[in-house]
């Protein structure tokens, strides 16, 4: 088999898998846990030509891998898949992307670099853990951006606390708590990082590439880092909450002393009268 090349893009949150497949007729019920391997006639059949080992693997957490893919091939997979899921940006889907290969070497050890991984000879499972792997490291790519703006929109929050100048509205409380569980499901549910592939279940080679593989990319520090991350928005969202609760109480109580103050001045005038 010749040298793979690998070129990942993490495009949406998340992607249907069995309604490709039944575009594709492909008679098996797809779980969240597995991607959808396409290639030869199938592949064919949505970008019209196929080179000699292209592949293309899509996951449900909405990472796409490219094997030994032209540019046009891939442009022209984008342009199908948009017609899956709408809300993929065809103009910046490669935002969040990386190119990876597969060398054959004559050593003995796996050799693990930034642009590749060398083995000594070919085994059915490399492909696809590697995709499986980079697939991962993509879409947490994607993710630590978005956890990034949640963090930047809870600093202008926390800037006007500083001033005393804290007045968020219930409904505003309630849209940034669902942007930081959608942000906790996405990373911790969905795109299983602690989940290992069935394969290394059984292959005891698999399981030792799988591992070291997902060590160099760092998959499980990044996830603890993200985890750890999340707890605090939580935190701070929970703190927002119960001086902007408090606030809103004292200003009730502000507002019914007021009012029996206007009470007993009213009666006063009364009884002056």
């Amino acid at each position: 088999m010749k040298d793979l090349k690998f070129r990942t893009y993490a495009v949406t949150n998340e992607i249907d898998l069995n309604k490709i497949a039944v575009e594709c007729n492909i008679k098996k019920k797809y779980t969240w846990e597995e991607p959808l391997i396409l290639q030869g006639e199938v592949l064919k059949g949505i970008i019209n030509e196929v080179n000699e080992d292209e592949i293309v693997l899509v996951f449900s957490f909405g990472s796409i891998v490219f094997i030994n893919s032209t540019k046009e091939h891939t442009e022209s997979f984008m342009v199908y898949l948009k017609k899956i899921k709408p809300d993929i940006d065809i103009n910046n889907y490669q935002r969040f992307h990386d190119d990876y290969a597969l060398h054959m070497g004559e050593g003995e050890e796996i050799e693990f670099t930034d642009d590749y991984v060398q083995i000594p000879e070919m085994e059915l499972f490399y492909p696809e853990l590697i995709s499986i792997v980079i697939a991962k490291s993509v879409a947490l790519e994607r993710i630590e951006e978005q956890l990034s703006k949640i963090l930047d929109d809870l600093e202008s929050k926390i800037d006007n606390l500083e001033k005393g100048k804290l007045n968020v509205g219930n409904k505003e409380l309630a849209k940034v708590t669902s942007r930081i569980v959608r942000h906790e499901y996405n990373t911790i549910a969905y795109i299983m990082i602690l989940d290992k592939p069935d394969i290394t279940w059984i292959n005891m080679n698999a399981e030792y590439f799988y591992e070291q593989m997902s060590e160099f990319f760092e998959l499980n520090d990044r996830y603890e880092v993200i985890k750890s991350k999340t707890e605090i928005l939580k935190n701070i969202i929970d703190g927002l909450a119960t001086i902007s609760h408090s606030i809103r109480g004292l200003f009730v109580e502000w507002v019914i002393v007021i009012l029996i103050v206007i009470e007993v001045v009213l009666m006063v005038v009364d009884l002056v009268k």
